[in-house]
């Protein structure tokens, strides 16, 4: 279906709404900055284009015609929409704004960069919202592209490179269990640390196998992993509640005083951590805003 607006040079649409305002064509061309012959031929090709002669002659100026009242309003929004479309944007002021930002993240995230961050958000823009989505790693690209998204953090070996990206930090593990645990009270072998119970946070939903038993299989050993868990929230409620034991991020657990932490017995690769966004947001200063904002409180 063809366009209407491809016929239509946009300029005149600034003709037709100073003509409606003023009902003459010499008052519409001084508003407009115009010389009065430009004005009158500018509405020659709009009565052409719109088929109806838009204003017609009255005993005070000239008078609208049904069509043109209808136009109004609409030609008046549209209009508004436009200007603010294209005017540069100034300075974003966090206090007055309104604005709405959907992050995707993990509940490690949430927990460890988010939440740090949240009540000075909450201070500094009282009335802007923030929506927290669960973090989809295979469509990560696709939702930032298409503004599902506005802001995504993610470990850098599995980030998408069409995004634009930020360090953050570079995580470690730590072994953690519920303060007290007799397991740790006194220097921990490898061999004793594999015969520990472990819970360990599925990466495949529901698997047994993580990064510290890939670590473990290139030393020809094996641990005992009792539990897997979705999420890393019940597990450290898990390992408040029970004698199981867990290779953790250290950022997760670092103020957690329930719980006592150890470093393993053997070195696990740490990951470093991305902040990542799309190019459509990337000069806008709200946005600007909230990624420096989140930065400080790392």
């Amino acid at each position: 279906m063809d366009n209407p607006l491809r016929r239509l040079d946009l300029n005149l649409l600034v003709t037709l709404d100073a003509l409606l305002a003023e009902h003459n064509v010499t008052r519409a061309a001084e508003r407009l900055h115009l010389a009065q012959p430009t004005v009158s031929l500018q509405l020659a090709r709009l009565r052409e284009t719109f088929g109806d002669p838009l204003l017609l002659p009255g005993p005070r100026g000239m008078r609208p015609t049904a069509r043109a009242d209808e136009l109004r309003e609409p030609l008046r929004q549209a209009l508004e929409a436009l200007t603010q479309a294209v005017t540069p944007s100034g300075p974003f002021d966090p206090a007055q704004s309104h604005q709405t930002w959907r992050v995707a993240a993990s509940d490690y995230v949430e927990t460890s960069i988010l939440l740090p961050a949240l009540a000075g958000l909450r201070s500094a823009a009282p009335n802007a919202r923030m929506a927290i989505l669960a973090l989809n790693p295979q469509a990560l690209a696709s939702q930032a592209e298409q503004a599902h998204i506005d802001l995504a953090f993610h470990i850098s070996s599995e980030a998408p490179l069409q995004l634009r990206r930020r360090s953050l930090f570079n995580e470690s593990y730590v072994l953690a269990a519920r303060a007290g645990h007799p397991a740790l009270q006194r220097t921990l072998t490898l061999a004793r640390f594999c015969k520990l119970d472990h819970v360990i946070v599925s990466p495949d939903n529901g698997g047994f196998h993580g990064v510290t038993d890939t670590a473990l299989a290139a030393r020809g050993l094996a641990r005992r992993v009792a539990l897997s868990v979705p999420h890393f929230l019940f597990l450290e409620a898990v390992l408040t509640n029970t004698d199981l034991v867990a290779m953790v991020p250290s950022r997760l657990v670092k103020h957690n005083t329930a719980l006592q932490i150890v470093a393993p017995p053997l070195e696990i690769p740490g990951f470093e951590m991305l902040m990542l966004w799309h190019d459509r947001v990337h000069r806008d200063p709200s946005h600007q805003w909230l990624r420096e904002h989140i930065i400080r409180f790392l």
